[in-house]
C-alpha cells in the first residue's frame, strides 16, 4: 500500500492524497482516514472533508506553530497526521452500517431522461430502474452542493455519458446518473447530470443535525415508488 501524499492548501488547510481515481478501494482509504483524524481529534483542526481519493483537513496555523521553529506550520502538522492516516484501517462507523434506504419515483415527468437512458443501456425502463434499485451504494463524498451525494457501486449497463447541454434548473431530489456515478440533487441548480427520478426526502436540511441526510461511508439503497407514494412522503 502507497503512502499518502500531503500537501498544503494556502496556510490553514492541507490535502492527502491517496490517488488520483474513482475506485472503491481508494475511497475507503480516504474514509479511514477522515476517521482516524476526526477520533484523534487534533488541536486545532477545524473540518475533516473526505474526496474521492483524498482529504482536505482546514488547521489553524497558530496553534500548530512549532516551538522550535525548526518547521512551518504545515510542517509541524503534517507530521502528526501522516502518522495517523498511513495505516489507517478501514472501520464503518455507526452511520455507515447502518445505511438508508431513498424511495424513488422513476420516470416521466420525475425522471424526463430514463427514456433515453435505458435506450443507451439496450434496456426497458422497468429493466432500467430494477438495476438501479439492485445496486448497493456507497456514499463516497459529499460536493458540488451541500448534501449532494456522490454514490459510488452503479451497474456499469447504466453508466451514461453526462449531457451534452446541462439544464439551468434540475429540480430538488432529482436522482440522476452521470458517468459511472449516481447522485441527488439536494436543492434545485444547474446540472448536467441524466435524471432518472427524484426522491421526496430532504436530503439538506440547516437546522437539522447533521443538516446532510446522508455521510461520507453510508451504504444507500433505492425504492422504486409510485405517485402515491411521492406524494404521501413529500414534506
Amino acid at each position: 500500500m502507497s503512502s499518502a501524499q500531503i500537501e498544503p492548501l494556502g496556510d490553514c488547510a492541507l490535502l492527502i492524497r491517496f490517488g488520483d481515481r474513482i475506485s472503491v478501494a481508494v475511497n475507503a482509504r480516504a474514509l479511514a482516514a477522515t476517521a482516524a483524524l476526526l477520533q484523534a481529534d487534533l488541536p486545532g483542526v477545524r473540518e475533516v472533508a473526505p474526496a474521492y481519493a483524498s482529504v482536505c483537513v482546514q488547521y489553524d496555523p497558530v496553534v500548530w506553530a512549532d516551538p522550535t521553529r525548526q518547521h512551518t506550520p504545515f510542517a509541524h502538522i503534517a507530521l502528526h497526521i501522516n502518522k495517523l492516516v498511513d495505516n489507517a484501517a478501514f472501520i464503518p462507523t455507526p452511520a455507515m452500517r447502518t445505511g438508508i434506504e431513498i424511495p424513488v419515483r422513476y420516470g416521466g415527468d420525475f425522471g424526463p431522461d430514463l427514456a433515453a437512458l435505458a435506450a443507451h443501456a439496450k434496456l426497458t425502463q422497468d429493466a432500467a430502474i430494477a438495476r438501479h434499485c439492485a445496486g448497493d451504494y456507497r456514499v463516497a463524498m459529499l460536493g458540488f452542493a451541500p448534501g449532494f451525494p456522490y454514490l459510488l457501486g452503479l451497474d456499469a449497463a447504466l453508466h451514461a455519458p453526462r449531457l451534452a447541454n446541462p439544464r439551468t434548473r434540475v429540480p430538488t431530489g432529482s436522482v440522476a446518473i452521470g458517468g459511472a456515478q449516481t447522485g441527488i440533487y439536494p436543492r434545485e441548480s444547474p446540472g448536467g447530470w441524466q435524471i432518472i427520478g427524484r426522491t421526496p426526502l430532504v436530503l439538506f436540511d440547516s437546522v437539522r443535525d447533521p443538516p446532510a441526510l446522508l455521510q461520507p461511508g453510508q451504504h444507500v439503497r433505492f425504492r422504486a415508488i409510485n405517485a402515491a407514494e411521492f406524494a404521501e412522503l413529500s414534506p
